[in-house]
């Protein structure tokens, strides 16, 4: 099936860019160039096709060219499967982020309902040997591109947590509002926790369906949530009953934000955190196409994919399976390296972008191969 794309790509005063027009078709996107030549803005300017700060996290302010005050902006044209979007994105110096959708203002959000976006980052490329708190992040932006209302919970969640976490450091004993805060987070935790879970379900069901032999992963959730997380009942229950023990420590010890994400190399039987560095961004690189496989038979379409640095400690095999991967999807993945023959696998089943940067402004040129 044919997956979203970016048909053309406007920038305007964006990070390194000061302005970049390019004209695109449907297919996977190579990018390459030196170490600081702009390749991550130029995906970053994508991530921002999607709600919220993009693949850095970005505050709007960050992501204007230095050290000029003009603001920036992003342009697009959207292709899926069915219909054809334009979208705006920018912000004035001093401001936040705005949209305009078809020509008209918009919100955030309505571009969720339009375009999926994932992205995977070198920042994650330690995921499997740092702490579980990045591995939630992780878990959750998954559960979010299924379910646009794990956001809502997640919030709500942290909310009435943060207030008992008050009640707790200043050892205040009212079961009365222990109870109410506590029945706030059973509730938005049980949403959590199913989200969490279905995602997984999701994820394992679309690495069965990989084209090659990509390397899969067995994926679990675990960590001391003290009780079923997806009954409300029994997470108020063990919240309540650790009441003691949570002052004690200042903080709650229990619950579906001490949860881990654990993942087995299916191939070896081997814990994930025990992998070599190459196997380990196998295994994230397979989390990423197994949420886009679910993703397109949910939404109709491949989502777009940003896969930044994605051939490091890749060896060719494994390049070339992760290439048939994402053409047998039909996504347009934007995927950047510092040699073009990192890419020399693909040959004329992608388009080419060279970046270069002279005097701190990054320019961009069409190559017709690797």
């Amino acid at each position: 099936m044919p997956g979203l794309s970016l048909t053309e790509l406007t920038l305007s005063q964006f990070r390194s860019h000061e302005r970049a027009r390019l004209a695109l078709d449907r297919r996977p996107v190579a990018v390459f160039g030196a170490n600081g030549a702009g390749k991550t803005n130029l995906l970053e300017a994508v991530s921002l096709m999607s709600p919220g700060r993009g693949l850095r996290r970005a505050g709007a302010e960050d992501l204007a060219r230095a050290p000029g005050q003009l603001g920036w902006k992003v342009g697009a044209v959207l292709a899926g499967p069915v219909s054809i979007h334009e979208i705006e994105t920018w912000a004035e110096p001093g401001g936040t982020r705005q949209v305009r959708l078809d020509g008209k203002a918009a919100a955030q959000v309505a571009l969720a309902r339009i375009a999926r976006v994932l992205w995977l980052v070198p920042s994650m490329d330690r995921l499997w040997i740092e702490g579980a708190e990045g591995r939630r992040r992780f878990l959750d932006r998954i559960a979010l591109s299924f379910e646009p209302g794990h956001a809502e919970a997640a919030l709500a969640y942290e909310k009435a947590m943060r207030e008992r976490n008050r009640l707790l450091k200043d050892e205040v004993r009212d079961p009365h509002w222990f109870g109410a805060l506590e029945a706030q987070m059973a509730e938005a935790g049980a949403v959590l926790g199913a989200n969490r879970r279905a995602a997984l379900a999701r994820l394992d069901a679309a690495q069965a369906e990989a084209e090659t032999a990509f390397p899969a992963a067995a994926l679990a959730l675990a960590g001391p949530e003290g009780a079923d997380p997806e009954d409300p009942e029994a997470l108020a229950g063990a919240l309540a009953a650790g009441r003691g023990r949570d002052m004690a420590a200042g903080r709650t010890l229990a619950g579906p934000h001490r949860a881990d994400l654990e993942a087995i190399f299916t191939a070896k039987g081997v814990a994930a955190r025990h992998c070599s560095t190459g196997e380990q961004k196998a295994l994230l690189i397979a989390l990423i196409l197994a949420n886009a496989r679910a993703l397109a038979q949910d939404f109709g379409a491949p989502p777009l994919l940003l896969l930044d640095e994605v051939a490091a400690h890749l060896d060719a095999s494994r390049r070339a399976a992760l290439f048939d991967e994402i053409c047998a999807l039909g996504a347009q993945a934007w995927m950047t390296g510092t040699g073009a023959d990192l890419f020399s696998e693909l040959g004329d089943r992608a388009q080419y972008l060279e970046v270069a940067e002279t005097g701190g402004t990054s320019r961009i040129d069409r190559r017709d191969s690797p």
